[in-house]
């Protein structure tokens, strides 16, 4: 128990050493959160049945698209997020594409 607490307070330290990728990761999962949330209020539906599941509990979905990423922002070293990050940005560019498209309509 005290190996596995001490291993998360020395992860402060590759969070300081890794800022950019970390915050890119955190802001770029709020980022899906939020355009989301736009595109269901106007009326769209999410095509993945896990957070179409999640949106129907706020509390919920919090927890998923904000605290487990802070999580795990805080735990894996930059590098690694990296590949997450991608597909993230690919994600974050579908929404805007398809409420481009319902908008434009």
């Amino acid at each position: 128990m005290n190996r596995m607490l001490a291993g998360l307070w020395d992860s402060t330290a590759t969070f300081k050493k890794c800022t950019f990728e970390k915050a890119s990761f955190i802001f770029l999962g709020l980022l899906d959160l939020l355009l989301t949330m736009v595109a269901i209020n106007l009326g769209l539906f999410e095509i993945n049945p896990l957070v179409r599941y999640l949106v129907q509990i706020p509390a919920l979905i919090l927890v998923v698209k904000l605290l487990i990423p802070l999580i795990i922002a805080w735990i894996l070293p930059g590098k690694l997020l990296l590949p997450s990050i991608g597909l993230l940005m690919l994600v974050v560019m579908w929404n805007v594409k398809e409420l481009a498209v319902f908008l434009l309509q």
